[in-house]
């Protein structure tokens, strides 16, 4: 596969059967790849017999500059990683940090945190949902996606200033107190959006179009995911019931009552569902949590200049996507030794090829759609 990956267009070369091999570049400028990915297709007619991810293009560098900014410096950049889940980067940053600091942050700092966080889950799978449904051919949904999102976001820019890259967190706490109305705010929206779900799923949950598309398209099963990598909702999907949120909590979610959602097909279809049904989940974890916000500090005490003592720490958390996590080196300075980011969109990347092979050309929109992939932390 190698001797083509230089090339653009299409090629022609002969298999060891003596039937024709097309070698077919889709993107880096395709608008299906959801950015600078190159998807390199080998194919027998339509059918795909192999594929190969080629990335790179954004040249990002974020871990370097994390290790030539201060601790606090950094903590902006990380935003612009997942920017479509700017909040649920900030968070497993600030928290990494704080381990290392071995402190963490004040109680009513965790639960806001909390609060903003699943939040931004649900804004990060209606843009999922919106543009994964445009991307098959379904134009209504991303209307009625960016119409809830616009409320989360509204919600977001009333606390920080911010709707895309929302720097929420500081290291220790909160960046700001929350605004008056906060809580009534949540509370409208969280209440409204339970039929706005139900909206969705009369569009598509069994439309006969959206099944046939996705419905045993692009199977991964749960031997194969796992020994791949996978996390979040494309692991959920293939019925295995992991979730940091459970598995390891974190901010507060320890004192909430929710369910891990999974299916058993692994298809495109059952990632669909498995989205749809933790939107529900995040939903129910903010209503919980906006009903008790702990009243006190939304900062712990810590000093302006912060030199974490030699040592190292990895943290995760459960993003909208997957695993994210941050592996920091401390020599005891005020900017870390290494910064390392496990990003969930690049290593459930690497599965395009499994879910792919055997589909048709026009599997790999859905299926690129259904790993819900940002290049942002792909090219980290």
């Amino acid at each position: 596969m190698d001797e083509y990956s230089n090339r653009g267009g299409s090629s022609v070369s002969t298999t060891e059967l003596g039937a024709d091999e097309i070698i077919l570049n889709m993107g880096p400028q395709h608008p299906s790849t959801h950015g600078v990915l190159r998807v390199v297709l080998r194919l027998d007619g339509e059918k795909i017999i192999g594929s190969e991810c080629v990335i790179g293009y954004l040249h990002r560098g974020v871990e370097k500059i994390g290790e030539n900014r201060t601790y606090q410096q950094f903590a902006p950049y990380v935003d612009r990683m997942d920017y479509v889940a700017a909040v649920s980067n900030g968070l497993g940053y600030c928290e990494a940090v704080e381990k290392l600091l071995l402190t963490e942050a004040p109680p009513r700092a965790r639960v806001v945190r909390t609060i903003l966080t699943e939040l931004q889950r649900i804004a990060s799978h209606l843009l999922w949902l919106g543009t994964h449904a445009l991307d098959i051919g379904a134009l209504t949904p991303v209307f009625y996606c960016f119409r809830e999102r616009e409320e989360i976001l509204k919600i977001f820019e009333k606390y920080c200033g911010a709707r895309l890259t929302t720097h929420a967190f500081r290291i220790g706490g909160l960046q700001y107190e929350t605004y008056d109305g906060f809580e009534a705010d949540v509370k409208r929206f969280c209440a409204d959006f339970t039929h706005k779900i139900d909206e969705y799923e009369t569009l598509l949950t069994l439309n006969r179009i959206w099944v046939s598309r996705t419905k045993g398209v692009g199977i991964l099963t749960a031997e194969d995911a796992i020994a791949l990598g996978v996390t979040g909702p494309v692991l959920r999907a293939s019925g295995i019931k992991w979730d940091l949120r459970k598995a390891q909590p974190y901010a507060a979610y320890d004192k909430y009552d929710f369910e891990i959602p999974t299916r058993e097909h692994g298809d495109t279809y059952d990632r669909y569902l498995v989205r749809m049904d933790e939107m529900r989940q995040s939903q129910r974890i903010c209503m919980q949590a906006v009903e008790d916000i702990p009243v006190g500090a939304i900062m712990a005490r810590i000093g302006k200049v912060l030199k974490p003592p030699p040592g190292e720490v990895y943290h995760s958390i459960e993003a909208p996507k997957g695993e994210l996590g941050y592996y920091i080196v401390s020599d005891g300075t005020v900017q870390p030794y290494r910064v390392r980011v496990r990003p969930p969109s690049f290593i459930n990347l690497q599965a395009l090829d499994k879910m792919a092979r055997g589909g048709l050309v026009a599997d790999v929109v859905a299926i690129i759609g259904t790993i819900d992939i940002v290049l942002g932390e792909v090219d980290r």
